[in-house]
């Protein structure tokens, strides 16, 4: 990125305290300890810290600029620039650097798989374009500016992934990346603590298209209830996918091997045959997003499925390890209903030895949590594993509902990682297969670490 301390003191409302106004600045960070030569620093006051306090580090590391919320005078050769908030402000910076881009933008958001889906899109897009993407999930009402000043002269396309959690989030989101295109994969129960509806939830995130313009599309996931009802009230052109024959890309003959997942692609010029290194109906559906944008977008698809065919999960996203004959399904990395159901079937796509469950606790469902663990327990107890072992306090709700269907399924109420570990251990014999998943904030990568 380029801009001037002046640019960015217009682009924010702000006042240039001192320093030279044509200072040049190449990057932005929040972070005091990620600085390089013309970084500006955002410095955000947070319920413990207050990054104010690492202002003068910044400069020493090679910082050309900072904002400020804190001060109204300084004498410096660095630019301090006041505003009244340092967040509102990087997100108004933002915006006005995602608007010097003429390029397709493309923003993904839903309840489940927003992160997997952005790689599918992106993957299956740089077959014809070279693709700015959202690294990991920076997605917040912070991450997302953050990204936008990854954009670079020699992007063709840029897709973004937009997360909220709250009322009014995506609407501020929508406003700083401004997206063309956009992909809603599905409408869950996360966050539904904050939200209190699925309507809501549904409603919410639909603002990704309040910078629609007449050539905006909105993609689909026909296969969710919800999303579904839309089919008939169309507030923008809209493209579907799922397993639906009804959907302009849907996915039948699907099949799956070890490690892999294979289906015949319906589109509107005809039918292809995709291979997706990759397990789950879930993982499909992402697919079928990726080739649904590239298509619209002018990739051919033959060249967008090739491309898919190079896919490798993410860290802690259904990552396969096999270690001492045992398979492990690392999943770790956050938890839904939804996803806890979708993980619970691709354990049980395997067939050697026991499959066994382990399920940590879900958060911020709210009012929901207790009928939520029990479900997605009973669910589990539908699916054929052969021993269930939970973590924490909410997930004993998990063994309630897989005994009410099962009470002779081996099960296991574990307080913490360690006393899970512990069980598996014991448990776990050569040609098992364990899934690993919980809410992020439970640290089962922990107990995927040990048993690694």
């Amino acid at each position: 990125m380029k801009m001037t301390a002046k640019e960015i003191t217009r682009a924010c409302g702000g006042r240039l305290l001192c320093g030279d106004p044509d200072t040049v600045v190449t990057s932005v960070s929040t972070d005091s300890r990620k600085i390089d030569s013309g970084t500006l620093f955002v410095p955000i006051k947070g319920e413990r810290t207050d990054a104010h306090t690492f202002i003068d580090a910044t400069f020493a590391a090679g910082a050309s600029a900072t904002l400020t919320q804190e001060h109204d005078q300084m004498d410096d050769k660095h630019a301090w620039i006041r505003v009244q908030s340092t967040e509102q402000a990087l997100q108004q910076i933002a915006a006005v650097y995602r608007r010097k881009f003429s390029i397709p933008f493309i923003g993904i958001t839903g309840s489940v798989g927003k992160t997997t889906t952005k790689e599918m899109v992106a993957l299956a897009l740089s077959a014809g374009r070279n693709v700015m993407k959202t690294e990991g999930n920076f997605n917040s009402q912070i991450g997302l500016p953050l990204t936008m000043f990854t954009l670079q002269k020699s992007h063709q396309a840029a897709v973004i992934e937009m997360g909220m959690s709250n009322f009014g989030e995506m609407s501020r989101l929508a406003q700083i990346a401004a997206p063309d295109y956009a992909v809603v994969t599905n409408i869950g129960i996360s966050h539904i603590e904050q939200l209190k509806t699925q309507q809501n939830i549904m409603n919410e995130k639909l603002h990704i298209t309040d910078c629609f313009h007449k050539d905006s599309v909105l993609f689909l996931n026909g296969d969710d209830k919800l999303l579904s009802q839309l089919r008939n009230t169309p507030k923008w052109k809209t493209v579907w996918f799922g397993t639906q024959p009804w959907c302009d890309f849907w996915a039948e003959n699907i099949r799956t091997a070890e490690a892999s997942t294979r289906f015949t692609l319906a589109a509107p010029e005809g039918s292809y045959e995709v291979q997706l290194p990759a397990l789950g109906m879930h993982n499909v559906t992402n697919a079928l997003a990726g080739l649904a944008v590239a298509k619209t977008l002018g990739v051919p698809l033959e060249k967008a499925i090739a491309k898919l065919a190079e896919y490798r999960p993410l860290a802690m996203r259904q990552q396969i390890h096999r270690v001492n004959e045992v398979t492990v399904i690392d999943d770790s990395y956050n938890a839904s209903p939804d996803a806890i159901r979708s993980s619970v079937d691709v354990l049980c796509g395997f067939h050697t030895g026991k499959r066994i469950a382990v399920l940590a606790d879900m958060l911020e469902l709210g009012d929901y949590s207790q009928k939520a663990h029990f479900d997605v327990g009973a669910y589990a107890a539908t699916t054929g594993i052969d021993a269930l072992v939970t973590v924490g306090e909410r997930a004993k709700d998990i063994v309630r509902g897989a005994q009410s269907v099962r009470p002779e399924l081996p099960c296991f109420s574990c307080n913490d990682n360690s006393e899970a570990i512990a069980k598996l251990k014991s448990l776990l014999t050569g040609g098992d297969a364990v899934l690993v998943k919980g809410s992020r904030a439970m640290k089962t990568d922990q107990i995927v670490k040990a048993l690694l």
